[in-house]
């Protein structure tokens, strides 16, 4: 076992992880579509939330990896067949060709060895699916209406839940979504006729997680490559890979000063990783990166809770507040607020943590970053309420009013 004591060898780890998340080059899936659905392939799944302060977290973490994305494009991918939607630990977009490892999940819910909704209206579910079959695709706003019963149609939250039902035991597919409006068809007439159908066995699920993971993160926890899974045997057949890897020489494992201990691939260490650059980003909550908070704080020492679920008086930092990384580390967080019909992005708070940067570079770096992201945004201003440090407060000021002038002048061309 690898122990990692000199801060060079934890800021090498951490870049090791950066880099096989895709944060650390300026575009390294490529660039708009193309690049898109090569990001969502690296990176495994994409996890898709409802909440709107900011653009969603689905389009916001391929924004953050991959240049000229548009938010329309996942519905192009869901379209052209390169993605589909799904359960991973949460709701998600997922690559087409990992389809089969939905399959057992579909299975254990149709089977009720697991439960979606514990009680399924079988009646009302095969007359969606006969009308699916004889109509055509049905939209899940085609439902959702509080209009009294009429002939063809049901009770709106039955017939919602049935739908669900149906989706979640693989009968149907979401053949495109409109922003949260999806549409369902039969899984036989959105599935393309090349993609694997096998019900994979558990040693290949396993071999596939692990394989997933170590690709997509460099590096992980045993609790990490089985995150949100719930299947005891899934579980045990990833552990078992992982010791008989590690007994093989395959795998190695490395401890960090937390005492945490990560299993990657033997050598890794010693590869090249991509170097660090003067680019701040700023990540959705829900990003791959930071989503499993217990690795993010043993790995990049940095302890981050989405208070979005917190009530309002125990929040330390606000309701949504996006992570910042800069040059290999966590270095804050920014509450923020897009005032979609002012076109205004409203910073309501911005938290700095102690770091070692040249503040000059960084306050730059962050003015770059937020006029990145006011532009993903579709905002022409933007304004800071607080931050801290106080004494920061005036020099990020300074220079998000540049921002705002620059942006002035070229609305002005």
């Amino acid at each position: 076992m690898i122990e990692i004591k000199r801060p060079q060898d934890l800021a090498r780890l951490r870049r090791m992880a950066l880099g096989a998340q895709g944060l650390l080059q300026a575009q390294p899936y490529g660039r708009g579509l193309s690049g898109a659905r090569k990001a969502i392939h690296h990176l495994g799944y994409v996890q898709i939330d409802t909440i709107s302060v900011v653009e969603r977290a689905h389009h916001h973490v391929i924004h953050s990896r991959v240049p000229q994305f548009k938010p329309e494009m996942t519905n192009q991918m869901l379209l052209n067949g390169d993605i589909f939607e799904y359960w991973s630990h949460a709701a998600a977009f997922l690559p087409m060709a990992d389809f089969r490892f939905s399959l057992p999940y579909k299975q254990a819910i149709k089977s009720g060895q697991t439960h979606w909704y514990r009680e399924r209206d079988q009646k009302l579910m095969g007359e969606l699916l006969a009308r699916i079959r004889s109509d055509g695709p049905l939209r899940s706003r085609d439902i959702e209406t509080k209009a009294k019963k009429r002939a063809g149609w049901w009770d709106w939250k039955p017939a919602k839940k049935a739908l669900e039902q149906l989706y979640m035991e693989g009968d149907l597919m979401v053949s495109s979504r409109e922003g949260f409006q999806k549409t369902y068809d039969l899984t036989e007439r959105v599935l393309p006729a090349h993609v694997d159908t096998q019900m994979p066995e558990t040693a290949d699920f396993a071999a596939h997680l692990l394989e997933r993971q170590l690709c997509s993160h460099g590096l992980m926890s045993m609790k990490g490559l089985t995150y949100l899974r719930r299947s005891t045997d899934l579980r045990k057949a990833v552990k078992d890979l992982v010791q008989e890897k590690l007994a093989l020489g395959e795998l190695e494992q490395v401890k960090v000063s937390s005492g945490e201990i990560f299993v990657m691939e033997a050598g890794a260490l010693e590869r090249p990783v991509p170097r660090l650059n003067q680019r701040m980003l700023i990540l959705s909550p829900f990003d791959n990166a930071v989503i499993q908070r217990d690795r993010l704080k043993a790995l990049f020492d940095y302890d981050y809770q989405i208070e979005c679920y917190v009530p309002e008086a125990k929040r330390k930092y606000g309701y949504f507040c996006l992570p910042l990384l800069y040059r290999g580390e966590f270095i804050g967080r920014m509450d923020c607020k897009a005032h979609r019909k002012l076109s205004h992005l409203e910073i309501k708070s911005l938290h700095l943590e102690n770091h070692r940067f040249d503040e000059e570079q960084l306050i730059a770096a962050f003015a770059v970053a937020v006029a990145q992201f006011c532009d993903f945004q579709a905002c022409n201003t933007v304004s800071l309420t607080q931050a801290s440090p106080k004494p920061l407060e005036s020099p990020l000021q300074s220079a998000l009013k540049a921002l705002k002038d620059e942006q002035e002048s070229a609305t002005d061309r």
